[in-house]
């Protein structure tokens, strides 16, 4: 029956070996990089993307300016298959709106599915007058700033516990050669009663 002594790596006794004081060392620092390390890098590259897309958001909010239009073009005979994020089966046509002073325009813009000639829709366009996506709201920005935070935080863990492997596979060759010495030292002692 086999007996697990925990914590034999701390104690004092004569079987412990440096590398053994080493690899215990080594282990409460992975777990404290693990539990503190990893989730402050996340929290970190969260704040950083937050800052990034805030910023990205407030600058298209002021290039980009939406009008409400009318569908003048005709539906697409066949849809495309792909979804393409939150505009699915999304196709283009030709949209008619009247800008203040200066009366009807016309332009080629994206607008969602099902929609019919004759259906207001909300297009937005850039300075130029080119149909452009929304700028991203609220909920984008918080996808985002979740997405970056989690993958920094997993990539520090991705690489904490790759240090370790590598530790590891190191302390187990400086085990092995110290067993090697000590057995040279040693090994003469108990077979030279066989001989």
């Amino acid at each position: 029956m086999r007996t697990r002594v925990r914590g034999w790596r701390w104690r004092y006794n004569p079987l412990r070996r440096r590398s053994d004081v080493v690899e215990a060392w080594i282990a409460l620092a992975v777990a404290v990089l693990l539990c503190v390390g990893g989730p402050l890098v996340g929290a970190v590259a969260g704040l950083w993307a937050h800052d990034q897309a805030q910023s990205v958001a407030a600058v298209e909010r002021s290039e980009r300016h939406m009008v409400r239009a009318v569908v003048v073009g005709g539906t697409p005979e066949q849809l495309p298959s792909v979804q393409a994020g939150d505009q699915a089966h999304a196709y283009q046509t030709n949209v008619r709106w009247t800008v203040p002073g200066k009366g009807t325009q016309t332009a080629l813009a994206r607008v969602p599915a099902g929609t019919r000639a004759g259906d207001a829709v909300d297009v937005w366009f850039d300075r130029q007058g080119h149909a452009v996506a929304p700028p991203p709201d609220d909920v984008a920005v918080w996808q985002h700033t979740v997405t970056v935070g989690l993958c920094g935080a997993s990539g520090a863990a991705a690489v904490v516990l790759l240090g370790h492997g590598i530790v590891r596979r190191v302390a187990l060759r400086h085990r092995l050669a110290e067993w090697e010495q000590e057995w040279a030292r040693t090994g003469p002692d108990w077979t030279r009663g066989r001989a």
